[in-house]
């Protein structure tokens, strides 16, 4: 069993300042099941620690992929084909490639739960291997 992360839980979940960080702390270190953070994650979760925190919190992320706390799962090439896919059936949404990528893994790896706070995105978004995405942290 595993949990896929959105940028927006992880960033949460680092964050003491955030309105969530409680919610996506406690499921963070509560789940049995592997955490796996999609690659193209890292950029974006970088670039938001860079902003609103400080390079140690991303440090302090970085030292716990490499303790084993999270998964790093880079997309393959149909990944990225099926981003643009997405990308292109959702442009209204402007989907952007990030988001795109963590429904790509989710499809691949056939799991129906993601970590997010992302309601805008992944509660429009049908995947391809159930009807809708289950969100975490409810």
């Amino acid at each position: 069993m595993v949990l896929i992360l959105d940028t927006s839980a992880v960033l949460a979940a680092i964050d003491a300042a955030d309105p969530d960080h409680g919610r996506c702390a406690d499921l963070i270190t509560g789940v049995r099941e592997d955490l796996i953070v999609p690659a193209l994650v890292l950029g974006e979760l970088d670039y938001w620690c860079a902003h609103r925190l400080s390079v140690d919190d991303w440090l302090t992320f970085v030292a716990e992929v490499g303790a084993g706390v999270y998964q790093i799962e880079p997309p393959t090439v149909e990944d990225l084909e099926r981003c643009a896919d997405l990308q292109d059936q959702y442009r209204d949404l402007s989907l952007g490639v990030v988001d795109a990528s963590v429904v790509a893994l989710a499809e691949r790896l056939n799991e129906p739960k993601i970590a997010t706070l992302d309601q805008r995105h992944f509660r429009v978004v049908r995947p391809r291997h159930v009807p809708a995405f289950e969100l975490w942290p409810t």
